[in-house]
């Protein structure tokens, strides 16, 4: 579903319930299309969305055009669930996509011909996988205790990251670079600097639950992270994660995303969607920022 924030108008884009099949020849793409797809992760950057499903599918739609462009499925693995999803922009301009899976893969596509760049296997199920700005390092973290950050170009690990005591779930980069965070099913979110990865620069706690979702606002200053339910905790990078705003209710948490001018903070809730629940520091009235799914 598509929700304006402009109209208040919630409409359908694709329905999963039914059959769902591409309208745009692409080598790879099944043309038969899937049904009664389970969705447990969705991806939105401009105009284009990927949704990902528990037997490893992956649909594509331009949110421009009309039609599915592309269908496939990643794996035929029993433990085939598609956790993650990272849209970005490649250094030559090209709009890439990685996606994380449960049988321990994390793929990599171009958008412009749907063809896969690049797979690579790990020892264990990955659960996230973010793309640091400069698009050299990714990190990748899953069923294991110890993250990895990788060289986003060949796959070999760089480091590994010694600190959790469980498996986790998120990962996010700070806009410079140098800073990323993970987070965890021990309750923690643990920040790191890529110069010194001996121990993270800080170790955040949660209230009741793991990790489950982490963003950085687009300027830096906030990193919002999100409990599976009830908490919802903002920190100020510029305080060195000292300083916590938390937003408590009731209800079990889907994801958080910032709006791409750091105004609105949106959370979804299962059932339910609470909008434009933080606001930063509103400077000018972006009118054609209404893509919220």
């Amino acid at each position: 579903m598509h929700w304006s924030s402009l109209s208040g108008n919630l409409s359908e884009i694709i329905n999963f319930s039914g059959h769902v099949a591409p309208s745009e020849k692409h080598a790879g793409s099944l043309l038969e299309g899937f049904s009664l797809t389970q969705i447990n992760t969705l991806a939105v950057k401009d105009n284009f969305l990927v949704a990902g499903g528990f037997q490893g599918e992956l649909t594509c739609k331009f949110l421009n055009k009309k039609g599915v462009s592309f269908c496939t499925r990643v794996t035929h693995d029993d433990n085939a669930i598609t956790n993650a999803i990272d849209i970005y922009d490649s250094l030559s301009g090209a709009t890439h996509f990685v996606a994380s899976n449960n049988d321990c893969g994390v793929r990599e596509y171009d958008v412009e011909s749907f063809q896969l760049l690049n797979h690579t296997h790990f020892p264990w199920a990955v659960n996230h996988t973010s793309i640091s700005p400069d698009r050299k390092l990714m990190t990748v973290v899953g069923d294991h205790l110890d993250g990895l950050l990788v060289d986003h170009h060949n796959g070999k690990t760089v480091s590994s990251l010694v600190s959790h005591q469980d498996y986790s779930f998120a990962s996010a980069w700070h806009p410079d670079g140098r800073v990323f965070a993970t987070g965890n099913q021990d309750k923690t979110c643990r920040v790191w600097d890529v110069r010194n990865l001996s121990s993270p620069i800080a170790v955040l706690v949660g209230n009741l639950g793991a990790t489950r979702s982490i963003r950085f606002s687009a300027d830096g200053q906030f990193m919002v992270v999100a409990e599976p339910a009830d908490f919802v905790h903002v920190y100020s990078t510029k305080a060195d994660y000292s300083e916590r705003q938390e937003i408590d209710f009731f209800g079990e948490i889907s994801g958080v995303a910032l709006s791409p001018n750091d105004e609105c903070m949106y959370i979804g809730i299962w059932d339910r969607t609470y909008a434009s629940l933080l606001q930063y520091n509103r400077r000018h009235s972006y009118a054609h920022l209404d893509s919220y799914f």
